[in-house]
């Protein structure tokens, strides 16, 4: 079988369209963010693009790397230099495309960060909260997970973390609000939204309190946790769509 490869501006405009790329207002631009050669063969996915995931490119001989976390944050030191000087000294000298979706991957309705994570811990999505919709409201479809102790079992067998409970094990789910990564300001909206018990990938020393005085339960399973699982569905999609190469690395990070 003819190896398939498709054109990394094709690709690049096809993504930005597939994740309403203009729709947010984001802490560091969305799409392609580095440009390596024309002809992508192989694209290799990870949560953050990391010297590691990087190194792992070079080994695999990718022709592009897709990731939830890039480079250019907003307030970020602009210099090129030290360990960002390496990290682009690396895509750069192997010209290799460097496609980074931070909200519009955490978003999609069925490839983000958000929807995935709900597949893999069995959720049912119902309804989003707070503003642009950045969080989820749900329910369980395992009927057999019925208290906040069930469910943070449930997350650490699924996810292969323990994750920080905080909150009455015994207590009994209804409505399940989340979202992925760094959400714990969303807290207090999942809770006027009617949550029983939110989900994240971090918790805040502020939050424990809300939690604790709310009386609706906090899990905190991981960020990097949380976010594996947009990026790699995304990019299991485009292998599929555009019939070129692809493989999911994931770079272990307990935070």
């Amino acid at each position: 079988m003819k190896e398939q490869s498709v054109n990394r501006d094709v690709l690049a405009k096809y993504l930005d369209a597939k994740l309403e790329t203009a729709r947010y207002r984001d802490y560091c631009p969305n799409g392609l963010q580095v440009e390596g050669r024309a002809e992508i063969k192989l694209i290799l996915s990870g949560v953050t693009a990391s010297l590691a995931l990087l190194e792992r490119a070079v080994e695999l001989k990718a022709d592009a790397v897709l990731v939830h976390h890039g480079y250019f944050w907003r307030g970020e030191d602009m210099r090129v230099v030290g360990q960002k000087q390496r990290r682009l000294k690396l895509l750069l000298e192997n010209e290799i495309s460097l496609f980074a979706y931070h909200l519009p991957l955490d978003m999609h309705a069925e490839l983000g960060n958000n929807a995935q994570l709900a597949k893999q811990l069995e959720i049912k999505p119902i309804s989003r909260f707070a503003e642009d919709d950045l969080g989820w409201l749900g329910k369980m479809s395992n009927s057999e997970l019925k208290t906040v102790g069930d469910l943070a079992q449930h997350v650490e067998r699924t996810l292969g973390r323990k994750p920080m409970l905080i909150g009455d094990p015994g207590q009994l789910i209804d409505q399940i609000a989340w979202c992925s990564g760094a959400a714990q300001n969303l807290f207090d909206q999942a809770i006027v939204a009617g949550a029983s018990i939110y989900l994240s990938g971090e918790i805040s020393e502020p939050t424990v309190h809300l939690a604790r005085e709310s009386g609706v339960a906090y899990l905190s399973c991981g960020h990097h946790a949380t976010e594996r699982y947009g990026v790699a569905a995304l990019g299991a999609y485009l292998s599929q769509h555009f019939g070129c190469e692809h493989q999911f690395v994931d770079i272990d990070n307990p935070v």
